[in-house]
C-alpha cells in the first residue's frame, strides 16, 4: 500500500468516527432513513415489475399495500405469540413463585443474598416507571414507522429518477462507485434476507417440533418467537433458547429435562445459524464473525432494536461499497468476503497500473 493511499484511508476511517457520532446524536434523524433504504432495497423489485405493464402510481401503490400488509401480519403474529406466552406466565403464576422460591432459597444458602436486592430493586414504583416507558416506547415506534413509510414512499418514486441523476454525473469514478454499490448492496441486501427468512423458517419449525415431542407448553409459539428472533444474529438466537429453557424450569419437575431442553435448542441453532446457513448464503454473503457480533451489538447500541435487526445490512451495504474502490478494498478484505466485486476492483487496479 502506497502513502497516499494510506493517507486516504486514514482520512476516510477519521471520516467514519465523525460519521458514527452523527448517528447516534441524530438517530431520531437516521435511523428512519436507514430503515427505509432497506425496505427500498426489498420492494423496489416488486415496484419495477409492476411498473412494466401498470402505470408508476398505480405500481407503488400495491407496492406500498403488500408491504403494509406483510408488516401488519408480521406484527399480528408477533402479538399473539408474546401475548400467549404473557398470559401463560400470569396463568402459572404460582408456580413460578414457586420456582422462584426454590431458587432464592438455594442462592442464599450458597452466601447469595437476593431477597433483601428484589424488594429494593422492584417495587410498585419501578413498575408504574416500567408501564410508563414502555407506552413511551409504543408511541414511539409508531411515529417510527410512520416517517419510515413516508421515505419509503417518497424513496420509490425517486429510485429511477435518482439512477439517471447518478449517471450525469460529472465525476465518472465516484458516480460508478455510487450505482455499482448501490445495486450490488441492494442485490445482496435481498439475498441476505431470504437466506435469513429460510433458515429463520427452519429453525422456528425445528423448535416447534422439539417443543412438541418433548412436551414443552406453547410449541407453536416458542417455534414463532424462534423463528421470529432469528432475524437477529447471535443475541436473537440466545434469547430463543433461554426464554423456553426458563419455562422447561417452571413446567417440569425433572433438572435432566431442562438441561436436554437447553442443549437440544443450541444444537438447532448451532447447526442452522453455524452449519447451514453459510453453505446456503455462499461466498457473497460471508463476513466475519467478529464483524456480524459486532454489527448487531454496535447497531443496537446506537438504534435500539431496529438497529440489532438491520445491523448486519448495514455492514454489508459499507463492505460493499468498500469493495468498489482500491483505497477501502483492504477492509472490505479483512472483515467480509466481497468476491466479485474485490475481483474486478482488483481488475481495474491491474489495468490503470
Amino acid at each position: 500500500m502506497t502513502t497516499g493511499t494510506f493517507e486516504r484511508s486514514s482520512l476516510i476511517v477519521i471520516a467514519a468516527i465523525m460519521a458514527v457520532a452523527a448517528l447516534s446524536v441524530a438517530s431520531t434523524v437516521f435511523a428512519p432513513i436507514a430503515f427505509a433504504l432497506f425496505i427500498i432495497a426489498l420492494v423496489w423489485p416488486l415496484q419495477r415489475s409492476l411498473q412494466a405493464f401498470l402505470p408508476r402510481l398505480l405500481a407503488l401503490a400495491i407496492s406500498i399495500a403488500v408491504m403494509v400488509v406483510a408488516f401488519l401480519a408480521f406484527g399480528s403474529l408477533m402479538a399473539w405469540a408474546f401475548g400467549r406466552v404473557g398470559r401463560w406466565i400470569v396463568s402459572d403464576a404460582a408456580r413460578f413463585q414457586s420456582f422462584y422460591d426454590q431458587a432464592t432459597l438455594w442462592l442464599e444458602g450458597h452466601g447469595v443474598a437476593v431477597a433483601g436486592a428484589w424488594s429494593e430493586t422492584f417495587s410498585v414504583g419501578w413498575l408504574l416507571r416500567t408501564a410508563q416507558t414502555i407506552t413511551g416506547r409504543l408511541n414511539s415506534t409508531m411515529s417510527f414507522w410512520l416517517v419510515v413509510l413516508v421515505y419509503v414512499i417518497l424513496g420509490l418514486l425517486e429510485v429511477e429518477d435518482f439512477g439517471r441523476r447518478l449517471r450525469a454525473m460529472r465525476n465518472r469514478e465516484a458516480a460508478r462507485v455510487l450505482l455499482q454499490g448501490g445495486m450490488r448492496t441492494a442485490a445482496k441486501i435481498r439475498r441476505y434476507m431470504l437466506v435469513r427468512t429460510l433458515m429463520s423458517v427452519v429453525t422456528g419449525l425445528l423448535v416447534w417440533g422439539f417443543a412438541r415431542i418433548m412436551g414443552l407448553r406453547l410449541a407453536e409459539e416458542w417455534g414463532f418467537i424462534a423463528f421470529l428472533l432469528n432475524y437477529i444474529p447471535v443475541l436473537g438466537p440466545l434469547v430463543a433458547t433461554v426464554f423456553p429453557t426458563l419455562f422447561a424450569m417452571a413446567q417440569f419437575e425433572s433438572w435432566q429435562a431442562v438441561i436436554a431442553v437447553f442443549a437440544c435448542l443450541n444444537l438447532i441453532q448451532f447447526i442452522v445459524g453455524s452449519y447451514v446457513e453459510p453453505r446456503v448464503a455462499g461466498s457473497a454473503l460471508s463476513m466475519s464473525p467478529v464483524a456480524v457480533l459486532f454489527s448487531v451489538f454496535f447497531w443496537s447500541y446506537l438504534w435500539g432494536v431496529f438497529g440489532a435487526f438491520i445491523g448486519v445490512p448495514i455492514t454489508i451495504a459499507l463492505l460493499t461499497f468498500c469493495a468498489q474502490h482500491p483505497s477501502t478494498l483492504w477492509l472490505a478484505e479483512l472483515l467480509g468476503s466481497p468476491g466479485k466485486d474485490a475481483a474486478e476492483t482488483a481488475g481495474r487496479v491491474t489495468m490503470e497500473a
